[in-house]
C-alpha cells in the first residue's frame, strides 16, 4: 500500500485529466444502471398489448435507450482518452525522474549494475504505471460504484433472489485473496528476469565484435536462449495461475446466475410473485453484479504487476549518491590549476585499500605523470580529482580549496579528460566535438579540429563535420576517435587536463600524430598523465611512481633513472632490447611549463 500511495503522489500534476476521467466513470456507471430499467419498462409495455399508449411508450423508451447508449459512448471516450493522457504523462515524468536520478549517482553505483537492468527498470517497469492509472484504478472505481448501485437495485427488485445471488461471493473473495498472494511474488520475479535478459542482450550487442572474433556465437546463443526461456517459463508460470483463477471466478459466478434463473422461474410460473420483465432486468443486473467481482482478479493482477515494477523503480530513486554536493557548497571560479593530494587514502571496498597516504602537489600549468604496474591506483588518483569518488581519508585540493566544499558542476567544468577507451555518441562529428562546449561556434570547432590534427580526415568523410559516426564511433578508427576526443578537449578549454593511456591503443605512426595533437592540448594546462609506455612521460615535470597503492618515488625522468629504483627498473624492462632509450618525446615541452 505504501508503494501505491507513493506512486499516486506523482499523479498530482495530472489531476485535471483524472478528474475528467473520474466524472466520466460516474456518468457511465449511471447509464449502466439506468439501461436495464429502460429495458424492463419496454418489456412491461409489450405485455400491455398494441394500445396506442403502449406503442408511444415503447417509442419514448427506445429513444431514451438510444440517448443512454450515445451518452455512455461519449463518456467512455472521455474516460479512456483522459485516463491515458494522465497515465502516459505519469510514465514520462517517472522515466525523466529516474534518468535524472541515475545521472546523479556516483560511479560506484554502476560497478555492479548491468546497463540492461537499469534500462529495463527505466523503460519497462515505468510503462506498467500507465496500466495502473489508465486501466486498473478507473476500472476499480467503476466496478466498485457499479457493484454498490447494482446491489441496491437487485435488492429493491427482489430481495430473496438477491440473497441467493450472494451465495458465491464468499468463495469469490477467498479465491481472489489466494490469487493476490500468489501472483505478486511471481510477477516480481518475472520482472527481474526480464531485466537480466535485457542486460545480457545489451552486453552482447556491445561486444558483438569479440563474439564473432572468438567464434562464440553458439555459446552466446545458448546463454541468451537460456535467459529467454527462463523469462518465458516464469511468465508462463504466472499465466498458469491466471488461467486457473479466472475460469474459477467465472464458474463461481455462474452458480449464482443458475440459482437466480431457477428460483426466478419458479416464482413466475408457480407462485406468480414475479413478472417476467423483472426477472429479465434482474438477470441483466446480475451480470453487472458479478462482473466487478470477477474483474477484480484482473485488476489485482494489473496492480500487482505495476507495484512490482514500481518497487524496482523506487529502489533506484531511493539510492543516495555516494558523491554529492556538500551543504553550503559554493561555485568555484576559473582556477589556475594547482592540484594537491593531502594524505589521501581510498578503497573501493572496505578493508581492501587501493591508495594509502598519498601526498603530492602539481603547480599550475605543469605536468605530472603517474606510472607503475597495473592495479596500483593510477586511474583511481585521476578519478578522485573530478570527484567521481571521494577519498576515504585525506583531502584533494585545487588552488588550495578542498574540492568537497565546491559544487561538482563548477569543479568538473574545470577539467577535461582524454581516455584510452574514447566514448563517442551516436551523432555527427560536430555533435561530438561540441559536446563539451555546445555554445562554441563553427569556426572555433574547426580550429579545434585543426589543432587536434583531425581536420584532414574529417574533411575526407562523406559529409564532413555532419557525418554520422555510429554508436560509440564505430565508423572511425581508434586514432580518429582519439583525435576527436582531443579536439573536444581543446574546444572545452579547461585549466586541468587528465590523459589516461591516451596513446596506448594506436600504432606508432598514429601515435606520433596524436602526440602532436596532445602537445597542442597540454600547452598552458595542468596535466595529469597516466601511461604504461614510459616513453610518453619522459618530459613530464614530475613523475610519480606508485607501488602497492603508495608512492614509491617521485622526481624527473633522469633523476629517477639515476636512483635505480622502481622507475628505473620498469624503464629498462620496457627498453631492454633497444640500443638506446627511445626519444619519442625528447625536446618536446609538455604542458607549457616546468613547475
Amino acid at each position: 500500500m505504501k508503494i501505491l500511495m507513493r506512486l499516486l503522489k506523482f499523479t498530482r500534476q495530472d489531476w485535471p485529466n483524472f478528474i475528467i476521467a473520474t466524472v466520466s466513470v460516474l456518468v457511465i456507471t449511471g447509464f449502466n444502471l439506468w439501461i436495464p430499467m429502460i429495458i424492463k419498462q419496454i418489456l412491461a409495455l409489450i405485455g400491455d398489448g398494441q394500445s396506442p399508449d403502449a406503442l408511444l411508450g415503447i417509442t419514448r423508451s427506445g429513444l431514451m435507450l438510444l440517448g443512454a447508449y450515445l451518452g455512455r459512448t461519449v463518456c467512455q471516450f472521455l474516460q479512456r482518452y483522459y485516463s491515458h493522457v494522465g497515465g502516459w504523462s505519469l510514465v514520462a515524468r517517472m522515466r525523466q525522474k529516474t534518468y535524472d536520478h541515475i545521472q546523479k549517482l556516483s560511479l560506484r553505483f554502476f560497478q555492479d549494475k548491468p546497463t540492461g537492468q537499469l534500462m529495463s527498470r527505466m523503460i519497462s517497469d515505468t510503462a506498467n504505471m500507465e496500466t495502473l492509472t489508465a486501466h486498473a484504478l478507473p476500472d476499480m472505481l467503476s466496478n466498485t460504484l457499479l457493484l454498490i448501485g447494482v446491489t441496491v437495485l437487485v435488492f429493491s427488485l427482489n430481495a430473496t433472489l438477491a440473497c441467493y445471488a450472494l451465495i458465491p461471493i464468499p468463495l469469490l473473495i477467498f479465491a481472489l485473496f489466494r490469487f493476490n498472494t500468489k501472483i505478486r511474488p511471481a510477477l516480481r520475479k518475472v520482472q527481474a528476469t526480464l531485466g537480466d535478459l535485457s542486460a545480457l542482450v545489451q552486453d552482447n550487442l556491445s561486444g558483438i565484435k569479440e563474439i564473432q572474433l572468438f567464434t562464440q556465437e553458439p555459446h552466446e546463443s545458448e546463454r541468451v536462449g537460456g535467459s529467454v526461456w527462463k523469462y518465458t517459463n516464469g511468465m508462463l508460470a504466472s499465466l498458469k495461475k491466471t488461467a486457473f483463477y479466472h475460469p474459477l471466478f467465472e464458474f463461481l459466478t455462474s452458480i449464482g446466475t443458475l440459482l437466480v434463473v431457477w428460483l426466478g422461474a419458479r416464482q413466475i410460473m408457480i407462485h406468480g410473485t414475479m413478472e417476467a420483465e423483472t426477472l429479465v432486468a434482474f438477470i441483466l443486473y446480475l451480470g453487472m453484479f458479478y462482473t466487478p467481482v470477477t474483474t477484480l482478479g484482473r485488476i489485482v493482477e494489473e496492480i500487482q504487476t505495476t507495484l512490482a515494477g514500481a518497487e524496482r523503480v523506487f529502489e533506484i530513486l531511493d539510492t543516495d549518491p555516494d558523491v554529492a554536493d556538500s551543504p553550503g557548497a559554493s561555485a568555484m571560479p576559473k582556477v589556475k590549476g594547482a592540484i594537491q593530494f593531502d594524505n589521501v587514502s581510498f578503497a573501493y571496498r572496505k578493508d581492501v585499500p587501493v591508495l594509502e597516504h598519498i601526498n603530492f602537489a602539481v603547480a599550475p600549468g605543469s605536468s605530472l605523470a603517474l606510472v607503475g604496474p597495473t592495479g596500483v591506483g593510477k586511474t583511481t588518483i585521476a578519478s578522485l580529482i573530478p570527484r567521481f569518488y571521494d577519498p576515504t581519508a585525506g583531502r584533494v585540493l585545487i588552488d588550495g580549496v578542498d574540492i568537497k566544499t565546491i559544487t561538482m558542476e563548477s569543479l568538473r567544468s574545470q577539467i577535461s579528460l582524454v581516455l584510452q577507451d574514447v566514448f563517442l555518441f551516436n551523432g555527427t562529428v560536430a555533435d561530438n566535438i561540441l559536446y563539451g562546449a555546445p555554445q562554441a561556434d563553427e569556426a572555433a570547432m574547426k580550429r579545434a579540429a585543426e589543432q587536434a590534427h583531425a581536420y584532414e580526415f574529417i574533411s575526407q568523410l562523406p559529409e564532413g563535420f555532419d557525418t554520422r559516426i555510429g554508436e560509440r564511433g564505430v565508423k572511425l578508427s581508434g586514432g580518429q576517435k582519439q583525435r576527436l576526443a582531443i579536439a573536444r578537449a581543446i574546444l572545452r578549454d579547461t585549466p586541468i587536463l587528465i590523459l589516461d593511456e591516451a596513446t596506448s591503443a594506436v600504432d606508432s605512426e598514429t601515435e606520433t600524430e596524436i602526440q602532436a595533437a596532445l602537445r597542442e592540448l597540454m600547452r598552458g594546462r595542468t596535466t595529469i598523465i597516466i601511461a604504461h609506455r614510459l616513453s610518453t612521460v619522459r618530459e613530464a615535470d614530475q613523475i610519480l611512481v606508485l607501488s602497492d597503492g603508495r608512492i614509491a618515488e617521485i622526481g624527473k625522468h633522469q633523476e629517477l633513472l639515476r636512483k635505480g629504483g622502481l622507475y628505473s627498473k620498469l624503464y629498462h624492462i620496457q627498453f631492454k632490447n633497444a640500443p638506446e632509450p627511445p626519444e619519442i618525446l625528447e625536446h618536446v615541452e609538455l604542458a607549457g611549463g616546468r613547475g
